[in-house]
């Protein structure tokens, strides 16, 4: 009976993440294309995703001190709110809208993503963690396949706000789903957690002095990096290349619909040791990004480079943040679940800095050539990763 109430929690804390993936991924190819639209240039809109990461790191930094003062279902309500907000924003159809649009989607996303990574601390046993995040990835491999191609889709064939509406009719079922959870939930065990939700900026230093911790931290930054180069310039790729806005769609849905596959990377992780798998995964990802780079003066064969490239990258996503969720404390899972998580952030605000300045004296290959430099170097940390785990 209890190892059935434990998957049926695993289930419903897998198909959160399913809502977050449509909440993502509906306006993924969308807001790249649109600011390329309004803004005119790949470099311009580099610094606006430097802008979003930068607000976004901020503002997650907060999400612990209201937890603390809002409790969790007041910090999903306000992340619902900050959604309508950002489609309000977007649907301007201006570029300070777009801009303001995703500085508060990017926080409305951050308390979303939060408010489920804590739950999944408190109610998943830490030795089924490693199997948990490869059924977390599989649940949203369909809104990570489809979600993409499909926002381009409503924006170009039905209306260009049907995306951005759905997005954030999406946070209010997130709302209304994870707060019914945590109603049905254990309450001894949600309390717990808010217990220890303090000023964030305290645990920096705390974090990055724990090994285990910077290791996994550093190893998220460089795959979230991959991703954001592949979901930003791959729409901006196609469009500057001729083939289309919804080409770029259906490249990003086909890279990301690899996920469909991760159980089996997480099987083969298991198999044969997760530090040899993604010493694999980060260095072959890193090969084929480089050769997709080579490839791009043939618009339809840099394409399916950047789709194999992804194929290789999606396999890390069978250990996913099993590395990080392993290595942290009981009592310090909400603030460090916030440091933590600030990787998402610093992947959208390094890579864009850099990008902006190269675009101004390179061409567009140059930026995933040195996303697949930054991969093989990151394959290099790899080797620092406990042999227990």
């Amino acid at each position: 009976m209890a190892q059935g109430i434990r998957f049926n929690r695993a289930t419903a804390l897998a198909s959160f993440f399913m809502l977050l993936g449509i909440y993502q991924t509906l306006i993924l190819t969308v807001v790249p294309v649109e600011a390329l639209r309004l803004m005119g240039s790949a470099s311009a809109v580099s610094v606006i995703y430097f802008a979003m990461g930068t607000a976004g790191f901020v503002g997650r930094l907060a999400i612990p001190t209201l937890v603390r003062f809002l409790g969790r279902t007041g910090v999903l309500l306000l992340g619902a709110i900050s959604s309508g907000v950002a489609t309000a924003s977007f649907l301007t159809e201006t570029a300070s809208g777009l801009i303001a649009g995703l500085l508060v989607n990017v926080f409305a996303l951050a308390c979303l993503e939060t408010v489920l990574n804590l739950n999944v601390l408190d109610h998943i046993p830490r030795r089924d963690l490693a199997r948990f995040e490869a059924k977390r990835i599989f649940f949203a491999a369909a809104p990570w396949t489809f979600g993409p191609w499909l926002g381009v889709w409503l924006a170009l064939h039905v209306a260009r706000w049907v995306p951005f509406v759905a997005t954030a009719a999406t946070a209010l079922v997130i709302l209304a789903a994870v707060g019914l959870y945590n109603h049905l939930a254990a309450p001894s065990v949600v309390a717990a957690s808010h217990q220890h939700s303090r000023n964030p900026t305290r645990y920096l230093v705390r974090f990055f002095s724990q090994p285990r911790l910077r290791l996994a931290w550093f190893l998220a930054v460089g795959r979230a990096s991959w991703w954001v180069l592949f979901q930003v310039y791959a729409p901006i790729y196609a469009v500057q290349t001729g083939l289309g806005p919804e080409i770029g769609g259906i490249i990003v849905s086909i890279g990301i619909g690899w996920m469909w596959a991760v159980p089996l990377w997480g099987w083969m992780g298991r198999r044969y040791g997760f530090s040899r798998f993604l010493l694999f995964g980060y260095l072959s990802t890193g090969v084929l990004t480089v050769a997709a780079a080579a490839a791009m003066g043939l618009p339809w064969l840099g394409a399916i480079m950047l789709v194999v490239a992804a194929l290789a990258a999606e396999t890390i996503d069978g250990v996913g943040n099993a590395l990080y969720l392993r290595a942290v404390h009981h009592h310090e899972r909400s603030e460090m679940t916030v440091v933590f998580a600030s990787f998402r952030d610093v992947a959208q605000l390094g890579p864009p800095a850099l990008f902006s300045v190269v675009l101004m004296v390179f061409e567009l290959p140059a930026i995933f050539l040195l996303g697949g430099v930054m991969m093989m170097g990151m394959s290099v940390l790899t080797r620092y990763i406990p042999k227990r785990f």
